[in-house]
């Protein structure tokens, strides 16, 4: 493992309440890294979309999780748009979904291990199997399917920290998977871990992923929306965060 100074502190915004870090792809990388050599506690990544900034605006404990989190990182084309208008932009769009393969990666040649939580039963081993094949020398240190279920988190953290993983990939969807960490974070051994929402299914190919035209579109809901019908309703916070971010823009800059 080559360890690597501290990255400098990432600027921020704040967007209706929710912190979010200006950093990149390799920005966050290097954060990983930096947080691995320390080797002094767990660090938690939220993949924030503007859906996460809405369920939080109706849910205090989700915004609390979302403000303590060591890294907030703009998933969603929205946040973009957001932060440029309230006169911060943001660097980058940082998807879980885009950030998995580039961790699994640079775990490959730094030796980290991973373990895939989450999704439903059978995902997370084919999505183990992927990247293995992807990434050659890539350490899984185990997966599991389980759930948030409170009776299952003893087992889950058991689990977890017998792996001896590096870092933690939770699919449980928002704000659960987020939750679920923060609520566990001071019992789980793992250096780093990020919810990852969907992210398994993708690599797995259980669900399929936006054509890059439509990802370069900002069209990536869309798709969603076409191959998952059911998800119009969650599609309707959309609108709220738009008329959110230009009602309370002063405010949200701060």
């Amino acid at each position: 493992m080559t360890a690597q100074p501290p990255p400098a502190p990432a600027g921020h915004v704040t967007v209706l309440g929710v912190p979010l870090d200006a950093i990149t792809f390799d920005g966050l990388l290097a954060q990983i890294d930096a947080w691995i050599v320390a080797d002094d506690g767990l660090h938690q990544v939220c993949t924030v979309s503007p859906e996460f900034v809405m369920i939080a605006q109706d849910d205090p404990a989700f915004m609390q999780v979302l403000r303590e989190a060591d890294l907030c990182v703009a998933d969603g084309i929205g946040l973009l748009f957001a932060a440029r208008y309230l006169g911060k932009p943001l660097p980058q769009r940082v998807t879980g979904s885009d950030g998995v393969p580039l961790i699994a990666e640079r775990a490959a040649r730094e030796g980290w291990s991973l373990y895939l939580l989450g999704a439903a039963p059978g995902v997370a081993e084919r999505a183990a199997q992927i990247l293995t094949e992807r990434y050659p020398g890539l350490r899984i240190a185990g997966t599991y399917a389980g759930s948030p279920a409170p009776d299952e988190e003893a087992d889950i953290v058991a689990r977890v920290n017998a792996s001896s993983a590096d870092i933690l990939l939770v699919a449980y969807g928002a704000p659960r998977q987020d939750v679920w960490i923060a609520h566990n974070r001071a019992h789980l051994e793992t250096h780093v871990a990020l919810g990852v929402g969907g992210t398994f299914d993708f690599i797995a190919g259980t669900v399929p992923r936006a054509p890059r035209w439509m990802q370069r579109l900002a069209l990536e809901w869309l798709f969603r929306l076409i191959i998952q019908p059911w998800r119009w309703r969650r599609m309707l916070r959309l609108p709220r965060f738009v008329w959110g971010v230009l009602r309370h823009g002063e405010d949200a800059a701060k």
